[in-house]
């Protein structure tokens, strides 16, 4: 490259030739479509409670608690959601995740500004004898030969395409921090689950252990009955069946408690075992809340990240397509170079060793082969795929929440009958023990009252913790488990270039149908 020299008029034309397109590329237009709020697609609907839970007593409309887990008053469980808060790996490949997304942020929005690199290089040389330098005169003798410089590049964004990668790598940013949340959500809520399955199965090993003592008791009966000749060997015989089948039970229940435990340390990050013994003790099922605060169901939208991760993700797609319709038009950029140059390492410093070079690039696409047009043709029918996900997510969003409500209010019913039912069996068992102690009874109506005492009782507890678990469900799909404080401390990229609508979405109201029950004894 070699020096010249410019006037100074000349070099001010130039000079008032950048700033005018550097003013055209401030009011460029952008190509592409503008990033519009989504509509969920759903009515209005009032999703009153059905006509077999309408007796029961409706929920609270407080707002969702983010900690909602501590409506269960349980010390344990509380400690428990911190820890794996704290320690959970797929929480902390979420958070990589993140920083990976707002890395791409950067080399996007880099794109946006000049380009500076600095250069130097020496080289010995020698030109032929016989070429065509040598031939119009120049020395051939071996020299050196200094250069030293800065090389600056610009690509003026006239269409907006770096602005739309910037817009859509924004938004990727946005899903990935709502995708940690999601997974927070779930977390907690796997937390809650885990847990009180655990206890579950602890008052199932429980209920087991007392319905061993009564059948120690009923052998023990039948063989001073058989003793004292007035019992057959049939009933000694059943007796030792039904003892021996109880006590078949107690591996299983002691193999589940035990992968529970384990569940609950894989969630907090921790090894096998980790947990045993803080959790082997048996604890009963925490009591369901008093109340179950649900909040205003039209926040739900904004409250579950999952329905945010799919509007950030459907804002990219939408740039995508500006990106994509840009590469159609002219790129035009600016280069510029300015440096010293000499044979001589002292001649660097001589204002005669300048040289520079500035001006401008073009680049117009003429035939791609139609790449271009199927690569718009694709993120078109991306952008669309992702509405259609959004109006998915919505709708499914919805449906959690409906059968989680129904779920919820099913169990009171539920309960309160097997209550009943463990009542009357325990009565039943109480009355046949003294017949067949008197001698009124035969023992098939004892082991008849033992058997059905031993499924009521299973049945209540399985109940019990179903009615627990209805709350973690009802909680996770009304995406509680985080807060949107949270995310306003977390570096966040806003697209002031992008004018978004500010409609909201036409979403269901949700009217709560169901109140607390009773654990089972």
């Amino acid at each position: 490259m070699s020096a010249f020299r410019e006037s100074p008029p000349r070099i001010l034309k130039f000079t008032s030739a950048i700033a005018t397109l550097g003013v055209l590329s401030l009011a460029g237009c952008t190509a592409g479509p503008d990033f519009m709020k989504p509509e969920s697609g759903l009515r209005v609907v009032e999703l009153a409670p059905r006509p077999e839970h309408a007796n029961v007593a409706p929920m609270s409309d407080a707002a969702v608690p983010s900690q909602w887990w501590l409506l269960f008053n349980d010390t344990l469980l509380a400690q428990l959601q911190s820890r794996a808060q704290a320690g959970n790996l797929d929480l902390q490949i979420a958070g990589e995740r993140i920083e990976q997304s707002r890395a791409q942020l950067g080399i996007a929005s880099s794109r946006l500004l000049p380009s500076v690199d600095a250069n130097a290089s020496y080289a010995r040389e020698r030109l032929s004898e016989h070429g065509k330098f040598a031939a119009l005169g120049a020395p051939v003798g071996p020299g050196n030969f200094w250069q030293l410089g800065f090389d600056a590049s610009w690509e003026i964004d006239l269409w907006g395409r770096a602005q739309r990668g910037r817009e859509g790598a924004a938004a990727t940013l946005q899903a990935t921090i709502h995708d940690r949340e999601a997974a927070r959500v779930a977390l907690s809520a796997e937390v809650a689950r885990t847990y009180l399955q655990l206890r579950g199965t602890q008052a199932q090993l429980d209920i087991a252990q007392q319905n061993l003592t009564i059948a120690e008791r009923t052998l023990g009966l039948a063989e001073s009955r058989e003793r004292n000749g007035v019992a057959t060997r049939f009933e000694t015989s059943s007796a030792r069946a039904q003892l021996a089948t109880i006590k078949a039970t107690v591996p299983e229940l002691t193999q589940q408690r035990n992968a529970q435990m384990n569940a609950l340390a894989l969630l907090l990050g921790e090894q096998p075992r980790a947990l045993d013994v803080q959790l082997r003790q048996a604890m009963p099922l925490p009591s369901l809340p008093t109340h179950v605060p649900v909040g205003v169901s039209s926040e739900l939208a904004h409250r579950r990240p999952d329905i945010q991760r799919a509007e950030a993700q459907l804002h990219a797609a939408t740039a995508a397509i500006g990106v994509a319709k840009a590469d159609f038009y002219p790129r035009i950029g600016l280069k510029g170079r300015i440096g010293v140059e000499a044979f001589e390492s002292g001649d660097l410093s001589s204002w005669d060793s300048r040289v520079f070079s500035i001006g401008p690039t073009v680049y117009l696409p003429i035939f791609q082969g139609g790449r271009l047009t199927q690569r718009l043709a694709l993120n078109e029918s991306r952008q669309r795929t992702a509405a259609i996900t959004y109006r998915h997510t919505v709708l499914r969003a919805w449906h959690e929440v409906d059968n989680a409500l129904d779920a919820w209010a099913a169990q009171q019913r539920q309960h309160e009958d097997l209550l009943v039912s463990y009542e009357q069996n325990r009565q039943a068992l109480r009355a046949a023990e003294r017949g067949y102690e008197q001698g009124a009874a035969d023992y098939l109506s004892v082991l008849t009252a033992q058997l059905n005492l031993l499924a009521s009782q299973t049945r209540l507890n399985a109940s019990a913790t179903d009615a627990t678990l209805t709350v973690v469900n009802l909680y996770k799909s009304l995406g509680g488990g985080w807060e949107a404080a949270r995310l306003q401390s977390t570096p966040q990229a806003s697209i002031d270039e992008s004018p978004a609508s500010s409609s909201d979405d036409p979403l269901v109201r949700v009217s709560p149908r169901s109140a607390r029950s009773r654990a089972a004894p």
